[in-house]
């Protein structure tokens, strides 16, 4: 698989010259500045490339090219966004980017409740707590029939905990909850997401389905003409926070949606981290029953921990190969695909991924760096799917990829 790296732009702590000694062959990276619902112009991603160019890089994966609101509630000015969707498309194919991955999770993106928790060799790791997030559910954002969402000793458990935090401590958990990705949501306040809350009012999980179903028969036409492919990420974490939908959890919804607009330019992403926080995720089994419409994949681990709802566990990110995600069957089982591609004469046989949401080891302590994207981490994650990768053997190929 050809080694990317997510880089933020010219304000990333991450220098690009510095990823040549850390191995890395690719760049996923995005226009942060340009909001959901506007167009891309070709300007704009012409500097960004020569910026990339200078540092002796290509832009392999547009991540992200955001979906808007609109979009997904088909509110608004939604005719207004498909259209600039469109031409920001259009835009990336004349600069020759052929990958886009996006997602389709209401509001919020992925969601942590830590940011940099404390772990026991001495790093920091992203975190999620459920009980942290009913506290913010039910007494900071106190959104209307939030305790219809949690069992009575979930509710009691946040009630003890936010009656015994500071007023520094519920700033901080609500900055966590709301960080979502950079350059997306960073400013939000809870009046914000209050009002984002009411503009999905009515939308059930068949219906934000369709919703995406109709932005894809819109987009994936086009994208196919261009010689383009759409990756859709899944949701992070896979289960209904703040009473919302959620449409990209699991094997089968990935099913339901690349049938639904049957075109290889419809794809998906393969996040082995947001997809493992389910215990019933099978990361070869995905592989295989998805392979040949995987176009991008973020190749990181999750540990899930006990919560006081099973339906939905706390979780924190952990080393790449020391999750619950098979780790190694996952990437024999990309490695394999990539042969079956190759052998089929696809020119997109090689399938870029990027190691994911690493731990802050090392120098990347001190809170310097992008959360969930410190330089030691992933160099460390890199390192490991690397060496994976290289003991792959295509005679593998006809065994089972969790076996090595």
């Amino acid at each position: 698989m050809k080694q990317c790296w997510r880089w933020f732009g010219p304000e990333d702590s991450v220098k690009l010259s510095d990823l040549h000694q850390v191995g890395v062959e690719g760049i996923v990276t995005a226009i942060h500045a340009i909001p959901p619902g506007k167009a891309w112009g070709a300007q704009a991603i012409v500097d960004r490339q020569s910026i990339l160019s200078a540092g002796g890089y290509r832009w392999d994966v547009v991540e992200s090219l955001p979906v808007s609101e609109e979009i997904k509630t088909q509110t608004g000015l939604m005719s207004g966004h498909i259209a600039a969707y469109k031409t920001s498309l259009r835009a990336l194919a004349q600069a020759n980017i052929e990958t886009v991955c996006y997602n389709f999770m209401p509001i919020l993106d992925w969601t942590r409740t830590s940011l940099r928790a404390p772990q026991s060799h001495g790093g920091a790791a992203m975190l999620f707590d459920l009980t942290d997030f009913a506290v913010f559910d039910l007494h900071i954002l106190e959104r209307r029939g939030a305790a219809e969402d949690y069992v009575d000793a979930l509710r009691a458990a946040a009630f003890e905990r936010f009656s015994q935090m500071s007023g520094g401590d519920k700033t901080i958990l609500q900055r966590n909850i709301t960080a979502g990705l950079p350059g997306a949501n960073d400013s939000w306040s809870l009046a914000d997401v209050r009002r984002l809350l009411n503009s999905y009012k009515g939308i059930t999980t068949e219906r934000l389905r369709a919703n995406l179903v109709d932005f894809l028969s819109e987009v994936a036409p086009l994208a196919e003409t261009l010689g383009m492919r759409l990756c859709c990420h899944p949701d992070d974490p896979p289960f209904s926070l703040l009473g919302l939908p959620r449409v990209m959890s699991s094997s089968a919804d990935y099913s339901a949606v690349l049938n639904a607009v049957d075109l290889p330019a419809n794809g998906a992403t393969l996040c082995t981290g947001s997809l493992g926080v389910s215990p019933s995720f099978d990361g070869p089994e995905f592989v295989k029953k998805h392979g040949p419409r995987i176009h991008f994949a973020h190749l990181r681990n999750t540990k899930r921990l006990a919560s006081l709802m099973s339906d939905k566990p706390n979780f924190f990110e952990a080393p790449h190969l020391d999750g619950d995600t098979d780790m190694v069957g996952t990437v024999h089982a990309l490695m394999v695909e990539q042969d079956r591609r190759k052998a089929e004469g696809r020119a997109d046989w090689q399938i870029p991924m990027r190691p994911d949401h690493g731990q802050e080891l090392l120098s990347d302590l001190g809170g310097h760096s992008t959360p969930g994207y410190p330089l030691i981490g992933r160099m460390r994650g890199l390192a490991e799917l690397r060496g994976v990768m290289a003991a792959y053997r295509p005679s593998l190929g006809t065994q089972n990829c969790g076996e090595y």
